[in-house]
């Protein structure tokens, strides 16, 4: 059994742990309200972006470049969005699950990856995927810039038919206790539902002409999915974290009491102990004397 000194012992690391725990929930919670803010003012962009391009691919008539062409089989690569830190319960596990699973399933296991965030580069290194290019150490508040090179590469390889599709894979950003592994197709160009009319108001107008238009638009479009990816991938991760860390400081103080009750019996078993052995030894002092 434990003695005292050992459990007391225990109980100031136990908090310890939990002071730390509540500080990075603190800051958790600081950085989930900004990426939040982020997130929501960028998604009505992203969304437009969407909307446009998705339109071009089922209308568009005049040029046709290879983003929106129809989808063809062949080798898929993916875009995968990921954390740079654990600590986030199973934030990184449901995004790596659900985009590693849809891959396999559409692609065969030997896929190619151009990789967002250190914990995605560290699944793609054990599972020995191809890795087009990474980038980790995205700071909390990143810009478009940042995410040039991984775009490039992704396109790059698409034009030059090295893939037949580019997946995108990341976290959605519902609320504080919902984040939703999202894998969706982002070239070619998944078009409009056949029943669905036109996602924008409006016809499409092109000047100064279709070919320069939807060459200079689409290549931000690109840049916008995947600047918005990062965005609900961030917003998810601290969300993720912070109730990772409220759950753990709870677990921590529920260790803390029950320790803490452990301790005081063994206390009371001691000092009961001590009096014992000192009303014995009283008694056969006397018995002596007699």
């Amino acid at each position: 059994m434990a003695t005292l000194r050992d459990i007391r012992r225990h109980i100031r690391a136990v908090r310890n742990i939990e002071q730390m725990t509540r500080a990075m929930q603190a800051v958790s919670a600081a950085k989930m309200r900004r990426a939040q803010a982020q997130v929501t003012g960028a998604r009505p962009y992203a969304r437009a972006m969407d909307d446009v391009a998705r339109d071009l691919a089922k209308v568009a008539k005049e040029y046709r470049p290879p983003f929106i062409a129809p989808a063809q089989e062949g080798p898929g690569l993916l875009i995968l969005i990921t954390s740079d830190r654990g600590l986030a319960g199973a934030f990184n596990v449901n995004v790596l699950r659900a985009a590693h699973a849809r891959m396999r399933r559409e692609f065969g296991p030997r896929y190619r990856v151009v990789v967002i965030g250190r914990k995605g580069l560290d699944f793609a290194h054990r599972s020995q995927l191809r890795v087009l290019h990474h980038r980790i150490g995205i700071p909390d508040r990143p810009g478009p810039e940042l995410l040039g090179p991984s775009v490039e590469a992704a396109v790059h390889a698409y034009l030059e038919g090295e893939v037949a599709q580019v997946l995108l894979a990341y976290s959605t950003f519902r609320n504080l206790l919902s984040q939703v592994p999202t894998v969706r197709r982002l070239l070619p160009v998944p078009p409009a539902e056949a029943d669905e009319g036109p996602r924008t108001a409006g016809d499409y107008y092109y000047e100064p002409d279709a070919r320069e238009a939807i060459d200079r638009f689409l290549p931000d479009y690109l840049e916008s999915q995947v600047y918005q990816a990062v965005l609900e991938s961030q917003a998810s991760e601290h969300s993720a974290r912070m109730v990772a860390m409220r759950n753990a400081s709870s677990s921590a103080g529920d260790v803390i009491r029950e320790l803490s009750l452990t301790a005081n019996k063994v206390r009371q078993a001691n000092i009961t102990r001590e009096l014992s052995e000192i009303v014995g030894g009283a008694e056969a002092l006397a018995a002596a004397r007699r």
